[in-house]
């Protein structure tokens, strides 16, 4: 065995040690489609905000207690489309190549993402309460982008810059709360969709 055969042996194995330490299973088509669920549920949130007949731009007014229950329901919609898509999905994408889909590599995913997001949901919950609403649209976003990020180690590398790119949009909206809706289907829509064809792209041809 010659030194170059030795140098593309050890390429190999450390290749499969970094795919069997890695959650692989994400879908890159789950990505599109959560951000395309995010873009209808923020154009929802605008109509019952702003109304038909409204014009795009800087909005110095916010939500009030009467429209909450309403916007609730639709992230809640949102939420619940988005997870049921996801784990699908992965799942699909798991048995195709004979692997479970939860796993202690995906566990472990999962863990590193549950404190930053059980903390943005408590967060986001005191403004809620405190009718705070300006500062819930960044806080979501950055709480995301964190999780994201603390996410990335188990997956695809992409992913952190989802991450990162959340959080520098919560802190954008944090400075321009009238913007906030904006920001938010950026986030959580525009991003994800441009991230899922690029994970598709990448891992999935």
């Amino acid at each position: 065995m010659n030194q170059k055969d030795l140098i593309n042996q050890i390429g190999q194995i450390r290749s499969l040690m970094e795919k069997s330490s890695k959650f692989m299973s994400i879908s890159g088509l789950s990505g599109v489609l959560i951000g395309s669920y995010a873009l209808i549920g923020a154009c929802i949130g605008y109509v019952l905000v702003y109304g038909f007949n409204s014009e795009f731009g800087y909005r110095d007014n916010y939500v009030n207690s009467a429209i909450i229950p309403k916007l609730l329901c639709v992230a809640l919609a949102v939420l619940l489309i988005s997870v049921g898509t996801s784990y699908y999905m992965a799942r699909q994408k798991a048995q195709k190549s004979g692997q479970s889909v939860w796993n202690p590599t995906s566990k472990a995913l999962f863990k590193a993402m549950a404190i930053p997001l059980i903390t943005g949901g408590v967060f986001s919950l005191i403004l809620l309460l405190k009718e705070n609403y300006s500062m819930i649209a960044s806080s979501m976003l950055i709480f995301y982008g964190l999780a994201l990020s603390a996410a990335s180690t188990f997956t695809f590398k992409e992913l952190r810059w989802l991450g990162v790119l959340d959080i520098i949009l919560g802190l954008l909206a944090l400075c321009l709360p009238g913007y906030g809706l904006y920001f938010w289907a950026v986030g959580f829509g525009v991003l994800h969709i441009i991230y899922g064809l690029i994970v598709h792209q990448r891992y999935e041809k």
